[in-house]
């Protein structure tokens, strides 16, 4: 996707070629095959959902057949992960190459472990403390904590008079593999209705899929984890390792 003299083009194909995904379901099928997908362009080309689609389909609304609208309808199945993964861009990550993306991201980190090593920062934990157990506390016992992302932002004391950049510190857990996108949903107001634009729910991967499968990865070394996520790719799609947007 580009910006030309102040209009946006999609880079995708025709509802008629063999290749173009006409639904979310077929959409899935393909996240499941290849591991990792991006929703839009990138220098690897035909890696994203927007190269296998009809650029006359997106922002229609009809969940039918609009690939903005399936964001949503994968994201709560639980079988994919959604998220800012792909160099702070939005993308899809199955639930099977999940922890090789975790492992390479973290470096076999938990993120209390991380924030001790100072690799991860301040803002990072005020949103992480609202999601992450204490120490001895065991996953499976805790509850599985999801939160809208306004929610997110008030609890961990960003927005005015607090502190900056929470859209950013987002997208840096989410590319950490910390974060996740697990549904989207419209407000409520005080009777129960929904309004309004459906907005993003939060929650950790080790919620959607459990902490031994998230981990599963940790006692390969990170470059093993990033080297078995190029291969993967590049059986299906043509380029070099640099211009895979990890």
């Amino acid at each position: 996707m580009e910006v030309i003299n102040g209009q946006w083009f999609m880079d995708g194909i025709d509802w008629n070629d063999p290749s173009c995904i006409h639904s979310a379901e077929q959409l899935l099928d393909v996240i499941e095959k290849v591991g990792f997908m991006p929703l839009f362009s990138n220098k690897l080309h035909g890696f994203s959902v927007e190269n296998m689609t009809d650029p006359k389909c997106w922002w229609t609304g009809d969940p039918n057949v609009d690939p903005w609208e399936w964001r949503e309808v994968l994201a709560r199945t639980g079988k994919v992960a959604y998220g800012k993964f792909f160099k702070n861009k939005a993308g899809f990550i199955s639930k099977k190459w999940f922890p090789e993306f975790a492992n390479y991201k973290r470096s076999g980190y938990d993120f209390d472990a991380a924030y001790e090593d100072g690799k991860v920062g301040h803002k990072e934990k005020l949103i992480m403390d609202l999601f992450w157990p204490e120490k001895g506390e065991i996953w499976e016992a805790k509850d599985k904590v999801s939160l809208f992302s306004f929610e997110v932002k008030d609890k961990a004391g960003f927005g005015k008079n607090g502190e900056k950049n929470f859209e950013g510190t987002c997208a840096k857990l989410q590319m950490s593999s910390y974060l996740i996108t697990k549904d989207f949903q419209p407000r409520q107001n005080k009777r129960g209705e929904s309004y309004g634009w459906s907005i993003a729910i939060y929650t950790l991967p080790e919620y959607l899929w459990g902490y031994k499968h998230v981990t599963k990865c940790y006692k390969e070394k990170p470059d093993e984890s990033y080297n078995k996520i190029v291969r993967q790719i590049l059986k299906h799609f043509d380029g070099e390792p640099k211009e895979i947007p990890l």
